[in-house]
């Protein structure tokens, strides 16, 4: 890495103590590392060599820019290039594209097959998959609707380079003024945008303009908040905390994770102008607790998305906080141990919302 890059990557030491998230109720850092001395666990706990799934994802820098490619660094993780106000919370490695991937296959099984919910035409010419990451939804996409073109934005290059032909991703930051000219899409994706976006009013705006008249746009957005129905998840508990490190470490970003807690999905369409907004809530189990089959198969990939990379989900988000790499892992540790007990039933809530442009 340039020494131009090193100089903008995030601090590898903790920041300095922002004002308490007690508020929150969000635990000091300490109360992990001191829980975990007392039951005689360490960082060494957490294995990251669990995750040995392979990645068909390849980069391809054939028509990429250095400084797109000049990547900021967190404790040995790399996060997207500095460009403009873009900003991501994910790593952009290979580990994290190996736990999207899962994501996705988890997310296919949530919706039973299904690759999209608003209806969509067979005929419709060109869509765009906002946040594309590894591109593999607007590959699936693409194969399901042969005679449309689709295009996937993202502002990491970490989509494969062999795509179906229909296909193609460009480095585009969503949040910044839209390249795509007026009425351009039949139908507008954006799944798991949650602390990325800054203004849900603005974005939904950028997407009603890019649209045809009679366009869908659909947005898929899941809760950061593991919840239990039978008290199983407390407070206390890592899982307890998971989606308040989140939430918290987001306000000081400015780009809330708050989206299906706070309705920001359709209050956004319902100022843009949308009409027959539709939407589809579904609860997420994670673990192998659920008695029902299919649920079971859920809460597994649900278990091994955050399993596959806790580390790179997590970091920059607890790293804002001021927490330290080994409070980070020790966190982590005890999440995993939560998670395998299957005595926490655990769920999280994700919210699929779909609005048309008016004729």
């Amino acid at each position: 890495m340039s020494d131009k890059a090193k100089s903008k990557s995030p601090s590898a030491s903790p920041p300095p103590a922002a004002e308490s998230s007690e508020g929150a109720g969000i635990l000091p850092p300490q109360y992990w590392t001191t829980h975990a001395a007392e039951a005689g666990h360490n960082a060494e706990d957490y294995a990251d060599a669990d995750s040995t799934l392979g990645s068909e994802a390849a980069t391809s820098t054939a028509s990429i820019t250095s400084s797109v490619l000049d990547y900021r660094e967190l404790y040995g993780r790399t996060y997207h290039s500095e460009r403009g106000n873009a900003q991501y919370w994910g790593t952009n490695d290979e580990r994290q594209s190996e736990a999207l991937d899962i994501l996705h296959h988890c997310l296919m099984i949530c919706m039973e097959g299904k690759i999209h919910f608003a209806p969509i035409k067979k005929d419709i010419q060109k869509a765009l998959d906002l946040g594309c990451g590894t591109g593999i939804w607007a590959i699936d996409f693409a194969d399901e609707f042969t005679g449309a073109e689709v295009i996937g934005t993202d502002i990491s290059p970490i989509q494969p380079s062999w795509v179906p032909p229909n296909v193609k991703f460009e480095i585009e930051d969503m949040t910044a003024e839209w390249t795509f000219g007026e009425n351009t899409f039949d139908y507008i994706h954006g799944r798991w945008l949650s602390g990325s976006i800054a203004d849900w009013n603005e974005l939904f705006k950028s997407a009603f303009r890019a649209l045809k008249p009679g366009g869908y746009l659909e947005s898929f957005e899941p809760s950061a908040l593991m919840e239990s129905d039978d008290g199983s998840v407390k407070d206390t508990d890592a899982m307890g905390q998971w989606g308040k490190l989140f939430i918290e470490g987001a306000k000081k970003i400015g780009r809330p994770f708050t989206v299906v807690d706070d309705e920001l999905q359709r209050k956004a369409m319902e100022a843009a102008g949308f009409v027959d907004i539709q939407e589809v809530n579904i609860k997420t189990p994670i673990g192998l607790w659920p008695k029902d089959k299919h649920q079971k198969e859920v809460g597994q990939y649900a278990q091994l998305v955050i399993e596959s990379d806790a580390e790179g989900h997590i970091l920059f988000m607890a790293n804002t906080l001021g927490w330290s790499r080994e409070q980070i892992l020790v966190f982590i540790a005890q999440l995993r141990r939560e998670m395998r007990s299957q005595k926490h039933h655990a769920y999280y809530r994700q919210k699929i919302i779909w609005g048309r442009k008016p004729e």
